[in-house]
């Protein structure tokens, strides 16, 4: 006789989570290994005495590490992903009617907190790494990465030539009684300005000179370098691109990990 599934939601339910996670589950196991109690020391100076309680600070590094080991690349799709893995409420310490933190949480604690407060949390998980054999310590893997930086092309804006019309100032000064001097260096300025602006533009062949026609030139799409953008929401970026993909704004990261078990025993961000 063929069955068929019927579905009543009821009112009231008797539930436990820690009943409905199997012991030999990952985060279950990652629960009873890492204790990151020591957080809360080292973040307390950046909270006062008063006012409403913040996010636990273990919590939201919990929330980074789920969002690490399910390759989830936004903080929407961390809590996302939480609320719906019975797994990670367990492991974060939260019940199924307990609401979880707003995703802008995340974004405004991770402002927040210095550089050394990460690196104090990389160095006592590494220590737990060592301490199991985990790490071997006779060969390295080093590789680099860009990672994407929490900055958006349209922020993009102009660099102005500051620095040369300066020199270019200061030059005139100091040669006033060399007019011929003065004047062939304005020469070379304003043929090097010229041939910047060429570069400004991307698969147009020729310079800028052979047309006159405002409205073209304003149409041509701009060649974006590093030279001559930059980014106003996040000055410390820089413009990468990969073959197939389109420019934006990049970081790059350099990963040391141990060839034993592939633990990360290093990382930086260069720009």
């Amino acid at each position: 006789m063929q069955g068929q599934k019927s579905f009543e939601e009821k009112l009231f339910t008797n539930f436990q989570l820690s009943e409905r996670v199997p012991p030999d589950n990952f985060y279950r196991r990652l629960k009873e290994t890492l204790d990151l109690r020591f957080l809360r020391k080292t973040t307390a100076r950046y909270y006062g005495s008063e006012g409403q309680e913040s996010i636990d600070p273990i919590v939201f590094f919990k929330l980074i590490l789920v969002g690490y080991l399910e390759n989830l690349g936004s903080d929407r799709r961390i809590i996302s992903t939480a609320s719906m893995r019975l797994d990670i409420l367990f492991f974060i310490g939260y019940n199924l009617d307990e609401p979880l933190p707003w995703h802008s949480t995340l974004s405004r604690t991770r402002q927040l907190y210095g550089e050394d407060v990460f690196k104090e949390l990389f160095k006592t998980v590494l220590k737990l790494c060592i301490d199991k054999g985990m790490v071997s310590g006779r060969r390295q893997a080093v590789d680099s990465a860009l990672i994407k930086a929490n900055a958006s092309m349209d922020s993009i804006a102009e660099k102005e030539i500051m620095e040369d019309a300066e020199a270019f100032t200061n030059e005139l000064t100091t040669n006033e009684d060399k007019p011929q001097k003065v004047n062939a260096y304005r020469k070379k300025k304003v043929e090097e300005h010229h041939r910047w602006k060429e570069k400004a533009y991307r698969g147009q062949p020729g310079s800028r000179a052979e047309t006159n026609d405002q409205q073209d030139d304003e149409k041509r799409p701009k060649f974006l370098s590093n030279h001559t953008h930059y980014s106003t929401t996040d000055k410390d970026a820089r413009i990468a691109v990969k073959p197939g993909k389109p420019r934006q704004f990049n970081y790059l990261a350099q990963t040391c990990v141990d060839t034993e078990h592939h633990v990360i025993t290093h990382i930086h961000a260069y720009r």
